[in-house]
């Protein structure tokens, strides 16, 4: 029978839930991880990582995913298959409720829901991710280098992606919807003086095509008036830059968010404005998203959380 209390809650998974949870487990917290929709966060989608240390030759997503949690587990972690879906974070204990309706009590809470990007929603994106379609240029664009890419947006990073893209990619199409584009002036400028980067102003892509592999996209532009006119490009890559979500809908009765919806710490430390609630990963990271860095913030979360257990 589980065990219905924890002194360490983990409400999530990836670099950051079981990070969180190895340092926890080392400290003879006893966690309990709830590894949420998607065990593993969002590098079980990618194929790839070669910009993780320790992975000289690089690494699938999936496998490194499988050796974190491996080595959380080594070490007594409490890992379950099962989603929280409700908190009530009023007083401590905290409770949380998963989809099923059983409640767990935690002396304290680290959350790592993790973010999810955006995408165009078309069904072409689902049938080429890890095949050509990405959400992260940082991670991906090494894979690109010579080829034709390109990024989807008109905001700063957008722009960012392009501008990092094209030190790798023979060419970069930045596909715009609208007739101008979002992004600060000095980044507007170094994308316009470019010259390995054009900008598609008022273009929606339709679909993109390929055999195994993306080939390209099908682009439209003006939709919906009398200048509206079809055209395809050819590309290796496709990014996605226009904007991520993160997951932390069921924490904002009881936790601060910015206008994004990302959780709000204090300082630099992982303490949310719930006093035994902690936050980790993309969930409070807006900026970075990356990897090792949702690890780092993990490996604070347990910290802060062991130091809170000591001094309550």
């Amino acid at each position: 029978m589980e065990n219905n209390k924890a002194k360490v809650l983990i409400i999530g998974s990836g670099p950051a839930g079981y990070t969180a949870a190895l340092y926890a487990s080392r400290a003879n917290l006893n966690p309990v991880v709830y590894e949420g929709h998607q065990p593993g966060g969002q590098l079980t989608q990618t194929t790839e990582i070669e910009n993780f240390p320790g992975y000289p030759e690089g690494v699938q997503g999936t496998e490194m995913m499988e050796h974190f949690r491996r080595q959380a587990l080594r070490f007594g972690t409490d890992i379950r298959s099962k989603i929280i879906s409700k908190v009530d974070f009023s007083k401590r204990p905290f409770i949380c409720e998963d989809e099923k309706g059983e409640k767990i009590e935690a002396d304290t809470v680290i959350i790592s829901t993790g973010a999810s990007a955006r995408y165009l929603g078309l069904p072409d994106e689902e049938k080429y991710r890890g095949l050509g379609v990405s959400a992260c240029a940082t991670c991906d664009g090494f894979f690109y280098r010579n080829r034709n890419v390109a990024v989807v947006g008109g905001g700063d990073t957008a722009c960012e992606e392009a501008l990092y893209l094209a030190s790798l990619a023979h060419k970069v199409y930045l596909i715009v919807r609208r007739d101008v584009l979002r992004a600060s002036k000095v980044m507007q400028e170094r994308v316009r003086e470019n010259p390995k980067i054009e900008i598609l102003f008022n273009c929606n892509t339709e679909g993109l095509f390929g055999n195994d592999l993306l080939e390209g996209a099908h682009i439209i532009r003006h939709r919906g008036t009398e200048k509206e006119e079809r055209f395809d490009i050819d590309i290796e890559g496709f990014f996605l830059a226009i904007g991520h979500h993160p997951n932390t809908e069921i924490f904002k009765e009881y936790i601060d968010l910015d206008a994004e919806g990302y959780i709000k710490v204090k300082g630099n430390t992982s303490h949310t404005n719930i006093e035994g609630v902690f936050a980790a990963g993309d969930c409070c990271d807006p900026r970075y998203r990356q990897a090792i860095v949702a690890a780092g913030s993990g490996c604070k979360a347990a910290m802060d959380a062991e130091k809170f257990l000591v001094e309550h």
